[in-house]
């Protein structure tokens, strides 16, 4: 007997399957960490974003907002690394970062808690455009387990992870509030955080999505109205969010990336063809990426209903909500093929990323039209057309990965038998039961596919026991220059017990506390990274060695001299034969007893530096001593009878201002790379005082100001035009029966 089930649900049955949601989604990371516990904690999340936690909470908690940190070089600029400095729920997790020392379980347990955020907000989306909940839910727990979020986003580049999270609550808000069911300021405040988690893809997708919405809107209500208060109020919030990137834009000509431009590669861009392969858990799309062509894992995959569940669709009665729709389809059709290329768009690189938003169109599409126009009547010629859908599935992953077809045969078999499982429940039981096996369905393919890319070719296997890392490492107090290559390290010997125990790459450094020069960022400057070879990761070249001793003409002092650092951490598989050569005039060859296999150290011979007179580290035909010290300000008393010059250990970022006396003067940039600046003859115990800023912070802190003014003038509208009887949405603003609903989440 087919059991039809009302879709105006109660607010009991919204808040029960938002519940039942939640509970999935924790479920399917516990099938996940059965699979491989560190899943979560791998390749950037724990080379990148924890460390960068870490540091952030121990600065927070002593009460500075580290803009800017120069002892780290490299990396130090964080007003435009992937810092999330503006962002209140970010500032939290660093907050709490510095008390947890297992890092795997603090990285997993929060990014728990954002996929529950990301599957409330597809439940939400799902609901708003009509849904039945249960559907909504099976959309909910299914989104955070999509091949590249799962994969990719989840397990290490959190940042577009979290701004996704954000961007669908934004989604599903805006909706409301074109609809009249909401107000500005949850539109405003989603976007804000998907903006100003200092990523540039999720701002991007963001707008992507609100100018899908505003068009879908447009085509539904057919007035301008509802989109353009829409578009305005998600301006504001862009305009809010400006103060994030500001830094960086006015930052990028001396930056790895440089200015804007547009190219064409085949690197992680997907044709469009792949997409077929959405709902077949073994499949392993074909592109080019760091592993070749065929990929080591199924970062197409999206969900195991999504493409036989079309035969399950009542297209008839679809084709008459297709207005309502246009939104979701506009933005699955513009990620799609985004996803095809350029492989470059100024600071969008990669378009591989944007799978995500791929996934996230898709699966709202599918599961908005199963959850109004789901039939079972015909089953029997529905499921023919599904088997004909699942074989289809088998062939484009077949075609993609021809060598692991019995893994498909038995992929596309397992799908069919759950198809014909749910389809049994459905007309022998309810929607609800069927939809209850579809959720847990989710459970077991995520733990096969996680357990089958065993062991994932992305992780560093970085120590995640804080407490244990710092005491097994070397004591380095100051300043520490390593020059290592994370390439010679062999895979046995990425331990604490090993290599790690010595030697540092990425921001692991900030893990155990100790300040070195490099660190992970995507952002690097250009010319120092050139005068010492150093890449993203931090590791550098054999030249490098050479180069850090170089001395600079100009100035007369080495490379080592001019960053003011205190010693210099040498990798033995890079530079196996330095400790047996003399050391340089001024540095002295110290054994640290347990870390001779990996590392040789020079220190020099007069003890640190880097805290001696300030940041100084060069002073010509003058007097310089530093008075007082900041990481963004430096104040130093000058004298120069003839004229002359005092040079930083800063890196000549944009954002710096001198002033001599209160009265503003100008500085160079020696070596392309350290901050100097000329003392006019004639000087006598003159205040210098060296100041930075994120370039653009006025515009920026002006843009959040009027942001919020402005969102306080919607809000005053959205108030003001509301009556009484305006608490029910108007029927034609929503769904045919979702009045309660919409009531439900006001």
């Amino acid at each position: 007997m087919l059991v039809v089930e009302s879709r105006n649900p109660s607010r009991r049955s919204v808040y029960i399957w938002g519940l039942i949601t939640a509970l999935g989604v924790i479920a399917g990371y516990g099938a996940v960490l059965l699979a491989n516990v560190r899943h979560f904690y791998t390749d950037d999340t724990e080379s990148q974003y924890v460390p960068l936690w870490v540091m952030l909470g121990n600065r927070l908690r002593d009460g500075d907002l580290p803009v800017m940190v120069p002892e780290h070089w490299m990396a130090g600029n964080y007003a435009i690394e992937e810092a999330g400095l503006l962002n209140p729920p970010q500032l939290l997790i660093d907050l709490i970062a510095p008390s947890v020392d297992n890092l795997v379980l603090y990285a997993t347990v929060v990014k728990l808690i954002f996929a529950i955020i990301l599957g409330l907000g597809v439940y939400r989306i799902c609901l708003v455009y009509g849904s039945r909940v249960q559907w909504a839910a099976l959309a909910g727990v299914s989104i955070p387990f999509t091949g590249w979020l799962l994969f990719f986003d989840e397990a290490s580049w959190m940042t577009a992870f979290t701004g996704t999270a954000w961007m669908v609550h934004a989604w599903a808000s805006g909706v409301r509030y074109a609809r009249g069911n909401g107000g500005p300021i949850p539109v405003f405040v989603y976007l804000y955080l998907a903006i100003s988690v200092q990523y540039i893809f999720p701002a991007v997708e963001a707008g992507l999505m609100i100018g899908a919405v505003a068009i879908g809107e447009l085509v539904y209500q057919r007035t301008w109205r509802p989109t353009l208060r829409l578009l305005f109020v998600s301006g504001l919030a862009a305009l809010a969010g400006l103060a994030t990137y500001l830094p960086s834009m006015l930052s990028a000509k001396v930056t790895w990336r440089g200015t804007a431009q547009i190219n064409n590669d085949q690197f992680l861009t997907v044709p469009w063809s792949e997409s077929l392969n959405a709902s077949l858990p073994s499949t392993l799309p074909a592109f080019t990426s760091w592993w070749g062509y065929v990929q080591p894992m199924p970062v197409v995959y999206i969900a195991w209903f999504l493409i036989p569940a079309l035969a399950f669709v009542d297209w008839n009665r679809a084709r008459g909500a297709w207005r309502e729709l246009t939104g979701i389809a506009v933005f699955a059709l513009a990620a799609l093929m985004w996803t095809a290329g350029p492989g470059t768009i100024g600071p969008l690189r990669w378009p591989a990323r944007v799978l995500p938003m791929v996934a996230l169109g898709l699966l709202l599409l599918v599961c908005v039209l199963l959850g109004r126009f789901a039939t079972f009547k015909d089953w029997r010629a529905r499921g023919i057309a599904a088997a004909v859908l699942i074989g289809l599935l088998w062939i484009r992953s077949f075609s993609a990965d021809p060598h692991n077809w019995i893994a498909h045969v038995i992929a596309a078999l397992a799908l069919a038998a759950l198809g014909a499982a749910v389809v049994w429940l459905a007309v022998r039981k309810s929607t609800t039961a069927a939809v209850a096996l579809g959720i847990i369905a989710v459970f077991p393919i995520a733990y096969i596919q996680v357990e089958r890319a065993q062991p994932t070719p992305m992780s560093w296997n970085l120590p995640s026991d804080r407490a244990a890392a710092r005491a097994a490492f070397p004591e380095f107090a100051g300043t520490t220059l390593q020059l290592g290559d994370r390439a010679l390290i062999p895979p046995g010997e990425r331990t604490l017990d090993g290599a790690y125990g010595s030697l540092v790459f990425g921001n692991y450094a900030k893990d155990i506390e100790r300040t070195y020069v490099s660190g992970y960022t995507p952002n690097g400057h250009y010319w120092f990274g050139d005068m010492l070879c150093m890449r993203w990761d931090t590791s550098v070249c054999p030249d490098a060695y050479r180069r850090a001793f170089a001395v600079e003409p100009s100035t007369g002092k080495t490379v080592v001299d001019l960053m003011n650092v205190d010693r210099v951490v040498l990798h033995r598989a890079l530079y196996p034969d330095a400790a047996t050569q003399p050391a340089p005039t001024g540095w002295k060859w110290v054994d640290y007893p347990g870390h001779e296999k990996y590392i040789a150290v020079l220190e020099r011979e007069d003890g640190l530096i880097s805290t001696r007179n300030g940041r100084i580290s060069a002073v010509e035909n003058a007097t310089a001593v530093s008075t007082s010290e900041s990481d963004t300000t430096s104040k130093v008393r000058v004298s120069s009878d003839n004229g002359g010059r005092v040079v930083f250990a800063r890196l000549g970022w944009p954002g710096y201002r001198v002033s001599l006396d209160g009265k503003d003067i100008p500085f160079k940039v020696v070596a392309k790379s350290f901050v100097a600046v000329d003392i006019p003859a004639g000087s006598t115990d003159a205040e210098l005082e060296l100041t930075w800023r994120p370039p653009g912070w006025k515009i920026g802190g002006a843009a959040i100001a009027l942001g919020l003014l402005g969102l306080a003038f919607f809000q005053w509208l959205y108030v003001r035009g509301r009556e009484p009887e305006q608490d029910a949405p108007a029927e034609e603003s929503i769904p045919d029966g979702d009045a309660e609903l919409a009531d439900a989440l006001r």
